[in-house]
């Protein structure tokens, strides 16, 4: 039978590319998996992260078969980005792409007795035929998520087919119950050989079973009056499949699985079960303070639950494949799951870097189809970024057939990003659409949201359209009465959310929306907002021990339990006669008390804004909706703290305004021009890093407007080295002022290219 040895524990890893040993090695360090070796450099702020080629060693004993002869696989569960397997000296395995798994057979190479020398090289560099290429994110290194043995006989459900778990699962809902397609694949069988399945119900009683020759082992079989996989009752059967000779079983298997039906409509938005049902929720990544991406089943299960507690229906799992256990809480908590590969900003033309986006799109699907909970899979995100060419539209219509192929019974997606043209060849190859807007944040107004999906709803009614990203910065130290863009503050943040909550409210159409991010996450190159290291767009902290004021406006439009939630709570200190108090809730109504006194209730619909006087000192108020309360305390003070505000904010104005000083007399109404040789706006970073001068002079002017530094080779310069500085002049928007991209490109075209 198939015994799996867990070998998480007493690894021996050293921080340098040390070479393959040859025994195992005293003088290394001693850990246990999953480990990272980016645990605190992928998020502390130092601007840089370990990238390098780094060892893994482990000893173990043969594990004995007791049918006799038999395989025996070393299984990886994740190991970032490449990896390199050797057994007793000898490469049994060479892998690319940081986030599924795979396995290696190490029959041959093992010992009949005594210990074996397992090794592993593991590696988070640059690779160009590897994605993700370039991204708003860390690429962690490290054997993150676990290490197996698997031990089978000579016959055996296959373990070499993309990491695969060697049992296909499609449930159908049809008149009277469901039908199971079952297809198991196997090894080494012949015409002694059966496959046994089993279907249990949820409390593990047997309610079908079906027997097929192990040479022929498909079969479809009906379930009666089956219960449905839904989003508030996540019903899952446990499909099992016995490898039988004659009287002896061989190998099993088991995965759970989901009855449900599915669609999507560009005036209905998503379908499941038949129920039109909107799907408002998040996106995640999967890394955790001082811990990266080497996250226990437990992370993953609190992050699941932190998720179900805001009311969300859906996950966009960004912009990987994520652990199993992640896939396992979705399916057990009733989230529909937008799964995706790290084909991501920026695509390598080499043809070997397709074939990294094929295998990983294979692996992506072949490992996970059983899961219920994922219902859409991702072929790309933001992939204009890098530029657009018929090279890549046929890649994409590759992958979009390939994803087809591999699962007709899923629909296919796509994230745009925001400048990609309404009209163009990216549209209509996947089946489902979505957008990544920022409008409110990196340009624009948080109010041009609405509209934008409108008109793009009117000139493609026959496309569904989704909001795949969104989202601004909220950083919990700083406050203030007067919120606006780019100010950090968790009000600001707050009331982006507002909006953005009550837009998706009103548009059922949109098939999905995915917040930008559920938790902030590490991305080395990042420096903004006085946080560098990671990005702060979540609505949660990176530690998971903060709720963000915008946490509560999802919870107050999407949980449907009872809930109020006073805003404000870490804007501790106020100045001035009066402030405003805001409060979220599901309930009609929400009665305010200051200090024991009332000072009003009011109706409203999720928002409730209240202005007070505090008294001198510090002053309690109470918030009551129904049966439920809130409560906090505030200070009133002369004079707010100094760090409520961030100096960038106040710094960023004067330089823009300084900015247009040293224009002078420049008509910034004339047409712009472009004279040959001359450098200008239509130019990419990349073309104007050749003058130090024009470099200077772009990097200065995107700093005042987006507040993003750029530099060749550091930060994501990578990422936006393509891009032109009029692309980036509509991705800022109404963050540049009137006259800004005029007058950068008039002072550019004074500097000649060499």
């Amino acid at each position: 039978m198939r015994n799996v040895l867990n070998l998480n524990d007493n690894w021996k890893f050293i921080q340098k590319d040390a070479g393959l040993p040859q025994t195992l090695p005293a003088d290394w360090q001693d850990v246990n998996l999953p480990h990272c070796w980016n645990a605190v450099d992928g998020h502390d702020g130092n601007g840089s992260y370990d990238r390098g080629k780094y060892w893994y060693a482990k000893s173990f004993s043969t594990p004995k078969q007791p049918l006799g002869g038999g395989k025996l696989f070393v299984e990886v569960l994740a190991a970032g980005q490449q990896a390199t397997v050797y057994m007793n000296g000898k490469e049994v395995a060479y892998h690319e792409g940081g986030y599924s798994i795979f396995r290696a057979d190490i029959t041959e190479q093992c010992k009949e007795e005594g210990e074996n020398l397992l090794v592993i090289a593991c590696s988070n560099e640059l690779k160009d035929s590897v994605y993700p290429q370039s991204a708003d994110f860390t690429f962690y290194g490290g054997l993150y998520r676990g290490v197996n043995l698997i031990s089978v006989p000579d016959a055996h459900f296959d373990l070499e087919y993309y990491g695969g778990p060697g049992i296909q699962v499609t449930p159908t809902p049809t008149e009277g119950g469901a039908s199971f397609e079952i297809v198991s694949y196997v090894k080494n069988v012949d015409e002694n050989f059966t496959v046994l399945y089993t279907i249990c119900d949820a409390q593990g009683q047997e309610v079908a079973q079906a027997c097929r020759p192990a040479e022929s082992p498909a079969v479809t079989v009906f379930v009666p009056d089956a219960q449905l996989w839904e989003i508030d009752s996540p019903y899952l059967y446990t499909v099992k499949a016995v490898l039988q000779r004659r009287n002896e079983a061989y190998d099993e298997i088991s995965v759970q699985a989901g009855v449900r039906s599915f669609s999507c409509h560009p005036d209905k938005g998503f379908i499941i079960n038949g129920k039109e049902t909107p799907l408002r929720g998040v996106s995640r990544h999967q890394d955790m303070l001082y811990k990266g991406n080497a996250l226990t089943r437990e992370d993953h299960y609190t992050d699941a639950k932190i998720i179900k507690e805001l009311g969300a229906n859906t996950i966009r799992l960004a912009h990987y494949q994520h652990s199993q256990d992640f896939y396992d809480a979705c399916d057990e908590m009733g989230f529909v799951v937008w799964a995706e590969i790290p084909f991501i900003s920026v695509m390598n033309p080499d043809p070997a870097a397709h074939e990294n986006c094929i295998s990983q799109l294979k692996e992506l699907i072949i490992q996970n189809y059983n899961h219920p909970s994922i219902c859409f899979w991702g072929i790309s995100n933001e992939i204009l970024i890098g530029g657009i060419s018929e090279k890549l539209v046929e890649n994409h219509h590759e992958l979009n057939a390939l994803a087809k192929s591999l699962d007709p019974t899923r629909l296919t997606t796509i994230a745009h990003v925001s400048m990609t043209p309404i009209e163009g060849p990216m549209h209509h190859i996947t089946d489902v659409e979505s957008y990544n807007h920022y409008f409110g944040w990196y340009g624009g107004k948080m109010e041009d949201n609405g509209p934008w999906m409108d008109n793009f709803h009117k000139i493609h009614p026959d496309i569904c359209l989704g909001l795949s990203e969104y989202g601004c910065e909220g950083i919990i130290t700083y406050h203030g009465p007067n919120p606006a863009c780019k100010d950090y503050s968790e009000e600001y943040q707050a009331l982006y959310h507002e909006h953005m909550a009550k837009m998706l409210d009103e548009r059922p159409w949109i098939w999905s929306s995915h917040v930008w991010n559920m938790f902030d996450f590490g991305c080395a190159a990042r420096n903004e907002g006085g946080v560098a290291g990671r990005n702060n767009k979540g609505l949660v902290t990176i530690d998971r021990k903060t709720k963000k004021d915008s946490y509560y406006i999802y919870k107050a439009y999407w949980n449907k339990e009872p809930m109020v939630h006073l805003c404000g709570k870490r804007y501790a200190q106020r100045a001035g006669e009066t402030t405003q108090i805001r409060v979220y809730s599901n309930q009609p109504s929400v009665t305010l008390y200051l200090n024991g006194e009332k000072v009003e209730e009011q109706s409203a619909d999720k928002v409730f804004v209240f202005q007070v006087a505090l008294a001198e000192g510090f002053n309690t108020l109470l918030a009551v909706a129904g049966e439920v309360k809130d409560t906090m305390t505030l200070e009133k003070v002369e004079k707010e703290p100094s760090i409520y505000v961030l100096p960038e904010v106040n710094e960023r104005a004067e330089g823009v305004a300084n900015w247009f000083k040293s224009v002078g007399s420049m008509d910034l109404t004339a047409p712009m021009e472009f004279p040959e040789g001359m450098y200008s706006i239509k130019d990419s970073l990349e073309e104007l890093a050749k003058s130090p001068e024009a470099l200077a002079l772009a990097a200065k002017a995107i700093k005042l407007t987006m507040n993003m530094t750029v530099s060749p080779g550091e930060g994501m310069w990578d990422m936006m080295k393509g891009m032109s500085l009029d692309r980036l002049g509509e991705l800022a928007g109404s963050l540049a002022p009137e006259g800004f991209m005029e007058s950068l490109n008039a002072q550019l075209i004074k500097i000649k290219k060499n």
